[in-house]
């Protein structure tokens, strides 16, 4: 499947607007990555996407990134430093358990879209929005067209499975 199969350009747009909305309560940054595949571990693979796409580079260390492997029907979603300092273990579970359902239903982008609003509300807890806070990473949705991934498969098959 490819990308545009997956997530449409108009998707694209509907989850860049409700990244750029969610934004506007919280100083913290939300990402949104998709990648066909992801043969080994999906938080490694997160991680090295993280490192990867420099979101460690905000000025409080507060940006989190929802990676997805469609084809793989694997999900991750990974806080920075900032985030995992002040939140408890396990903050996004609940976030990571309703996106499963609507990518496991085919509604990838409105539970994107449903799931960056809630992140945002989460995140302005703990990262309230500030008036001349900048927008520091690109509310854009990024993508790998292809496996760049080079670590063995886990077996970790299915939506249902993901960490």
């Amino acid at each position: 499947m490819a990308l545009a199969d997956f997530i449409p350009s108009e998707g694209q747009r509907r989850i860049a607007d409700a990244i750029t909305a969610a934004e506007r309560h919280t100083t913290g940054e939300i990402c949104v990555h998709v990648t066909p595949r992801c043969r080994g571990d999906v938080m490694k693979r997160a991680t090295r996407t993280f490192n990867r796409l420099h979101l460690y580079t905000t000025k409080r260390r507060n940006a989190v990134l929802i990676f997805i492997a469609y084809d793989d029907r694997k999900l991750a979603i990974l806080g920075d430093t900032g985030i995992n300092a002040v939140v408890p273990r396990g903050f996004w579970d609940s976030e990571v358990e309703e996106l499963t359902r609507f990518l496991k239903a085919g509604r990838p982008v409105d539970g994107l879209c449903e799931i960056i609003a809630h992140m945002g509300e989460r995140l302005s807890e703990y990262f309230p929005g500030e008036r001349d806070d900048e927008n520091e990473l690109s509310n854009e949705v990024s993508f790998d067209d292809e496996d760049d991934d080079d670590l063995i498969d886990d077996h970790n098959d299915d939506y249902g499975n993901m960490e």
